[in-house]
């Protein structure tokens, strides 16, 4: 299916010409044997690639759950394919890299009988709720104790068809995770974008503007699927650059970023799916400090030279240059320095050199080959005027 939902024919056609009329999509279970999986070894490239939390696809909307469910019997990773607990493997590798474990889980089934009888009753009876998606919920957060629960699954039922807000109330006050959890904006048609304690909106949500809530970019490496395409071709992922410059805009404006891998049928991460979580996490280790821990400036992308998006910490005001700038001389329009402003490029020994006018801040950079790293680079700018540029004309 595609991403409303509906039938693509190529796959359609694909099928026809590959497999037996007779065969299901319980059938491809068997093919699921992740043999190679190793938690221990994702964990490694999670935490190198600078990221503070995971989370996994507990179980999807096709009902098969990573884990054994009492919920979901002969239809998880233990009972049919790996024939293990995928997801408290992964649990306890990643906690142990000091990564903070979250979960996605789809709320409604596709083939579910349960659901399609609920549904069939205009959600007037919640039978699918009350004996799969309330005791699957309990049992991730009572067994593996997830710090993230990203729900989804959720638009053809309003939120008390769901039993949402009693679930909540629960997870927020008696659960295990009380006091860390925090959970997504996915809890009933009408919900997302309105409650949570971050939003997510829509896939791949990136407003290119402030919010004044809490949100995340939740997008794919493979611009095209949410999992591993046999048939992906190079132009078909983003590059490191084009993450980082993701990054940049979704973290200037207020949120973070969820950046989705497919991992394979035998249970790999594929070169190039690490490739690009290494790089990221070579360039945060440099320019780090512009991201973690960040707020969002009086101004997200600069006003006049495009492709300069900025952050504040600790009193600093952090620009993330996403292009090299000319004769390396960099034109800003925001920032209004004071005497007392130094300017730093991370990673870079020395500070820059700068000269403002009415019109603006030019910034001399290093030449290139002497810059820290690549794909992005980082200047640092503090003790500037807190007052806005009132007598600054715009370029």
């Amino acid at each position: 299916m595609d991403q409303k939902g509906e039938k693509r024919p190529d796959v359609v056609q694909f099928m026809k010409e590959n497999y037996s009329p007779r065969f299901t999509y319980a059938d491809f279970a068997p093919q699921f044997t992740a043999e190679f999986f190793d938690p221990d070894e994702w964990a490694r490239i999670f935490k190198a690639s600078g990221a503070k939390y995971v989370v996994l696809t507990s179980k999807h909307h096709e009902g098969f759950t990573l884990w054994p469910s009492k919920s979901s019997f002969g239809w998880n990773a233990l009972d049919t394919g790996p024939r293990r607990n995928l997801l408290g493997d992964l649990a306890v590798a990643v906690k142990k890299m000091e990564l903070r474990f979250g979960v996605y889980h789809s709320m409604y089934e596709w083939f579910n009988p349960l659901y399609i009888q609920d549904r069939n009753n205009d959600f007037k009876t919640q039978r699918f709720v009350a004996e799969k998606t309330m005791p699957e919920l309990l049992e991730l957060v009572n067994d593996y104790k997830p710090e993230v629960i990203w729900s989804d699954g959720d638009w053809e039922a309003d939120y008390t068809y769901w039993n949402s807000t009693n679930f909540l109330s629960w997870l927020y006050n008696d659960s295990p995770v009380k006091e860390t959890v925090v959970v997504n904006d996915r809890w009933g048609r009408g919900i997302p974008c309105k409650h949570g304690d971050f939003y997510t909106c829509s896939d791949r949500y990136n407003p290119g503007k402030l919010l004044e809530h809490k949100w995340e970019n939740c997008m794919t490496i493979d611009k095209d699927s949410w999992g591993y395409r046999r048939t992906a071709s190079l132009k078909d992922y983003l590059t490191t650059h084009e993450l980082i410059k993701e990054l940049a805009e979704t973290v200037s404006c207020g949120g973070n970023l969820l950046m989705n891998i497919g991992p394979t049928a035998d249970g790999r991460i594929i070169p190039i799916f690490e490739e690009r979580l290494i790089e990221m996490g070579e360039w945060l280790q440099v320019n780090g400090e512009a991201i973690y821990e960040s707020h969002p400036w009086k101004s997200q992308e600069d006003s006049s030279t495009s492709g300069v998006w900025y952050t504040q910490r600790d009193g600093n005001v952090y620009g993330i240059v996403l292009f090299w700038p000319k004769q390396e001389l960099l034109y800003l329009h925001d920032p209004l320095p004071s005497n007392k402003t130094v300017i730093t490029l991370l990673g870079y020994p020395d500070s820059l050199s700068w000269k403002s006018n009415d019109k603006g801040l030019q910034i001399v950079f290093p030449s290139m080959s002497e810059a820290p790293g690549k794909f992005a680079w980082v200047i640092k700018m503090t003790s500037l005027t807190k007052n806005k540029m009132k007598a600054r004309r715009k370029v």
